[in-house]
């Protein structure tokens, strides 16, 4: 359970609320883009490690896509709060997750456990990863920096989105297919 792949999850869990305080005080954007970046390269070391050192734990196999839904969802809320996102995005993307939510809490009470994290899930969750403090780049520089980080910011947003529901929709699928199966 104390390894340091879990350890960089836990870190990353702790950026969220500093995340947000960043945000909120709007002088820090700058700072937040740095907690999301920070947030990103733990993503994808406490993962690596856990398999190259043998460490995977059911712990880090839980946590680890919470983590990343409470980041998710915590920064589009920010990012609408200070008219970096549209409404759409946000609604689209709570709407998944509530639905697979309460998914996942009927799998449960049935005896099933949560759904193994698919390759285009992963893709889902790194193109919003990058997305997101892209996006917010653009309220905190200007000049052609911030164009960049717009074109970019949304072009991996447009894929993360569109992933993202998809994947969704997909273990929605597999979901109500586990609990259609009589045993």
């Amino acid at each position: 359970m104390l390894t340091i792949p879990n350890l960089l999850t836990a870190l990353r869990a702790l950026g969220v609320p500093l995340f947000l305080w960043l945000v909120l005080s709007e002088e820090q954007l700058s700072w937040a883009v740095l907690v999301l970046m920070i947030a990103g390269a733990t993503d994808y070391f406490d993962g690596k490690l856990a398999r190259a050192w043998g460490q995977e734990s059911r712990f880090g196999e839980l946590m680890d896509p919470a983590v990343d839904r409470l980041y998710i969802i915590t920064v589009l809320i920010a990012m609408y709060a200070t008219q970096v996102v549209p409404i759409f995005v946000l609604v689209s993307i709570l709407a998944r997750d509530l639905v697979l939510a309460i998914l996942l809490a009927i799998l449960k009470s049935k005896g099933h456990g949560p759904w193994k994290v698919t390759y285009l899930g992963k893709a889902a969750t790194f193109n919003l990863l990058y997305a997101l403090p892209l996006l917010l780049l653009t309220k905190s520089i200007s000049g052609i920096g911030a164009d960049m980080a717009y074109v970019f910011g949304w072009s991996f947003a447009g894929w993360g989105i569109a992933l993202y529901l998809w994947t969704g929709f997909g273990y929605a699928r597999s979901g109500f297919k586990l609990l259609t199966v009589k045993k």
